[in-house]
């Protein structure tokens, strides 16, 4: 195998494992959170289980099917989140602050679950909403068109 192709099958095996859709939301203060897109249910089932650590600017933005009532739970979330339900026209109608990572190990009783109603949920590094304004009626900008 020559290095071209080793080098080539390296970019599409990394990408395979981590390039992800990623869209800019703006926040209140004007602050861009780089979110990765949750579009499929697959991607919505999986979210941020697993991720050791979120960059400040980084989150997760997750397309739900339908503007209705909407449960997280944080089984193998391994960081303390923000949690953010929006109304189809980006206004924030719910935010679940600093809630608690868990691990493999965590019995289910104890995993934290939050409900919100929205069309789209946004997940931010927990302190994040403070931070940056976030709250009941604050307006988000960002692109519906993930293709």
């Amino acid at each position: 195998m020559g290095k071209r192709t080793l080098l080539l099958l390296t970019v599409l095996i990394f990408c395979a494992a981590g390039c992800a859709k990623r869209t800019a939301v703006t926040l209140p203060d004007g602050f861009t959170v780089h979110a990765r897109v949750a579009d499929t249910p697959q991607k919505i089932e999986k979210g941020l289980m697993f991720v050791k650590k979120l960059a400040p600017a980084d989150g997760m933005l997750f397309f739900m099917e339908q503007d209705e009532m909407q449960a997280f739970w944080m089984k193998n979330t391994l960081i303390d989140l923000d949690i953010i339900f929006i109304a189809p026209d980006k206004t924030v109608r719910q935010v679940h602050e600093q809630v608690p990572h868990s691990y493999t190990y965590t019995p289910e009783s104890d995993v934290a679950v939050v409900y919100g109603q929205g069309q789209y949920v946004l997940e931010l590094p927990s302190g994040a909403s403070a931070k940056h304004g976030i709250k009941t009626g604050s307006k988000l900008h960002f692109s519906t068109d993930t293709k």
